[in-house]
């Protein structure tokens, strides 16, 4: 079998057979295919796509290119859920902790940010000790202490979706319905869960900005997760505003200290209960979904989540003493610029996509799979949408590395604030449900 043929095969519209699959996915894994063929292979399947059988049998196999979790017990109560990435999205952070608190396990594989969206491996780093490095024996041990763990896809979890992701990346194939398909669902396949919640983010500030693109996706990976033994159920969200208060990686941090401790913002702490919802609800621990949202606002109010949360970094590595006063150990830059309003009105616009990439070349995210860090680069919003503000009110505080920031970014932070001159509306995050 030659690579070359496989590629052509696929160059010209053809079914993949489950042999020439298996063989790329070895040669992938292993480091044996260069990486322009694999490119070519990538971009030939963006071009012509793949049927569902293709899809389910090249997600099978990128889950089997490393291991594999059966829990064997209970598969029901296995969980997990994945965003395709947002602005301000740190919902996983309190998620996984407060469904461990409801009796759930959440054996949770993330990612890593790249371009403008956060990830939250990234956001997890930033705290002193917090180990992501982890395979089946670290994943167990964590979950049989905390009841949820938080790990980064390794040469240990899927090792082939890590090469393809990083290859889609620099070769414009990031899009392929097909190939966010298997990427997403070999991981949580490999995760053994048996119900999975998926967060597409559909707006101007979203990988999907329209509802039907969105709706594709869904269903693609409903359906192969279906083939593959896991029940799916899709939520549509909106993503043209920042989630929550707090943007960048040890903000985000912070942010969720505060929810946890029975505060915060309620954009985010609804997101977290509409999800975990769901979830509990597919798991038969409540019979409906507003009883789901319920017990996990109870979690956040009485502090079980919090206290999972903790079990859950002491277990990967954080030290007592760092957890004692956590958020003096998070590090946030030491020079701020502040958006004021400059008229009488209501907080009207936040451009998400703007005000990110704004941050991400400020150093918060990264351009390439390569690129380091800056934990400390943020953004905290004063004025939340909808609020109603005087001229000269502080709207946003943005930390930053340069003693001045430059005129071409106060201009772009600039542009990213809307004040309106009559009451404004917000808008609900939750667009449609897709079972």
């Amino acid at each position: 079998m030659r690579i070359p043929d496989i590629i052509e095969a696929k160059r010209d519209g053809l079914e993949l057979t489950s042999e020439q699959m298996e063989y790329f996915i070895e040669g992938v894994a292993t480091g044996n295919i260069p990486g322009e063929q694999i490119g070519a292979w990538l971009m030939a399947v963006y071009q012509n796509g793949m049927t569902m059988d293709e899809r389910t049998e090249f997600t099978r196999l990128m889950r089997d290119s490393g291991e594999v979790i059966d829990w064997q017990d209970g598969k029901n109560l296995y969980v997990d859920k994945h965003s395709t990435g947002g602005v301000g999205d740190k919902m996983s952070l309190v998620l996984a902790p407060a469904l461990a608190a409801c009796g759930l396990k959440v054996p949770m594989i993330a990612g890593r940010g790249l371009a403008h969206t956060g990830g939250t491996i990234d956001k997890l780093e930033s705290i002193p000790g917090f180990n992501t490095d982890g395979g089946e024996k670290e994943i167990r041990d964590v979950i049989e202490t905390a009841g949820c763990c938080i790990y980064a896809q390794s040469q240990r979890i899927t090792p082939a979706d890590g090469v393809l992701y990083a290859i889609r990346d620099v070769t414009a194939t990031v899009p392929s319905v097909p190939l966010i398909t298997a990427s997403i669902i070999s991981k949580k396949s490999a995760e053994g869960v048996g119900n999975l919640v998926l967060d597409i983010k559909v707006g101007s500030a979203a990988f999907m900005q329209q509802v039907d693109e969105a709706r594709e996706l869904a269903h693609s990976m409903i359906e192969v997760g279906k083939r593959l033994g896991m029940q799916i159920r899709v939520l549509l969200t909106q993503m043209d505003l920042p989630i929550g208060t707090h943007i960048g990686n040890s903000h985000e941090v912070i942010e969720i200290l505060d929810i946890l401790e029975g505060t915060g913002s309620w954009d985010s702490i609804s997101l977290i209960a509409i999800q975990g919802a769901h979830l509990l609800q597919m798991s038969g621990v409540v019979e409906t979904v507003e009883q789901g949202q319920m017990r996990i606002l109870e979690t956040l109010s009485n502090g079980s989540a919090a206290a999972h949360f903790r079990r859950m970094c002491a277990a990967q590595g954080v030290s007592q003493q760092v957890l004692n006063d956590l958020s003096s150990h998070l590090d946030i830059a030491p020079f701020s610029f502040t958006l004021h309003s400059a008229m009488d009105g209501w907080v009207e616009d936040i451009d998400a996509l703007e005000l990110s990439k704004v941050l991400c070349e400020l150093g918060a995210g990264r351009v390439s799979a390569e690129d380091d860090v800056d934990h400390g680069v943020g953004a905290v919003i004063k004025s939340e949408i909808g609020k109603q503000v005087a001229e000269g009110d502080l709207i946003l505080s943005v930390h930053h590395r340069e003693e001045e920031l430059s005129e071409h970014y106060m201009q772009r932070l600039e542009s990213c604030i809307g004040i309106s001159d009559a009451p404004v509306s917000i808008q609900e995050r939750l667009i449609e449900v897709i079972e």
